[in-house]
């Protein structure tokens, strides 16, 4: 059975370069602080074909994107 995936963004890595809200900006954007934040409402992240290569473009890895385990 498909269980879909999950977005994960680790804080503690995120430098808030911005490189994932400028690939996926429909999924991505910055908090107050300037970190990594899923857009609100967005119904599934991993609809847009953008999120894996978000994932890609972050300079330090901070973004995973795996199938879910639950």
């Amino acid at each position: 059975m498909d269980t879909g995936t999950r977005i994960a963004i680790d804080r503690d890595v995120c430098i808030g370069a911005g490189q994932c809200a400028l690939a996926a900006p429909a999924v991505f954007t910055q908090d107050d602080d300037g970190y990594s934040t899923l857009r609100p409402g967005h119904e599934d992240p991993t609809a847009d074909p953008m999120t894996r290569e978000a994932a890609r473009a972050c300079p330090v890895g901070a973004i995973t994107v795996a199938p879910r385990d639950d």
